[in-house]
């Protein structure tokens, strides 16, 4: 299994205090092999909880220049026209993935083409699902052209535990769907928008893959 860079420090920190933790209670309590039973068994599940947050899966990738492929892991929570207000100012179709903290957090391009828009906003850590999230919520907005032309934006929007995003795109830098774009720690959500009427092939409580199912098909 590998595991993500983002990870890597916390990873050696947990381990660290882990063993720290059962030397000291070792020392403390020698003739205790309950507690430290109890110690142990407490620190290797609090690792393999980290372990299992920072995995970072090998994905085969769907073929066809015209899929929007899902940003993430998770469950679709939002299917939904409505008005996007920051790049487009008009109609799109929405979907939105929430990511729980058990599953995989690399964020993934849904499309081909060129970055023409990257923002990052400070914000508030409101749950992930809350309606206002999208807005208010610490968040990065990425724009990608397609190469059929049509703009793709998704947006990663922190929630009430993640308290950092990474991206690491560039305006004007061509990418592939499926392609890793950046991490979310600890619980979150990505918005994709998409053109009204764009055919969708996920459904509403449908849990997907990032980089391997296919969201939808553009013109």
């Amino acid at each position: 299994m590998r595991f993500h860079r983002e990870g890597y420090h916390t990873i050696v920190v947990t381990g660290v205090a882990v063993l720290g933790l059962l030397i000291l209670v070792i020392l403390l309590f020698p003739d205790s092999p309950v507690l430290h039973g109890i110690v142990a068994g407490l620190g290797v599940f609090s690792l393999v909880a980290i372990l299992q947050f920072f995995r970072n899966p090998k994905r085969v990738l769907p073929e066809g220049a015209e899929l929007v492929l899902s940003p993430a892991d998770g469950k679709v929570v939002v299917i939904e026209e409505t008005e996007e207000t920051e790049y487009f100012k008009d109609r799109r179709l929405q979907v939105s993935i929430f990511m729980s903290p058990v599953n995989v957090h690399v964020n993934r391009c849904p499309v081909w083409g060129q970055v023409k828009y990257i923002r990052y906003y400070q914000g508030k850590y409101l749950v992930a699902w809350h309606p206002k999230s999208s807005t208010e919520n610490e968040r990065t907005t990425v724009v990608i052209e397609h190469v059929s032309g049509t703009e793709v934006l998704f947006r990663q929007i922190a929630g009430a535990l993640a308290r950092r995003i990474r991206w690491y795109l560039e305006e004007g830098q061509e990418v592939h769907a499926g392609e890793e774009m950046g991490f979310i720690k600890f619980g979150s959500r990505v918005d994709v928008f998409l053109p009204v009427g764009t055919p969708l092939r996920v459904s509403l409580g449908q849990k997907v893959r990032g980089g391997q199912t296919v969201l939808a098909e553009l013109g």
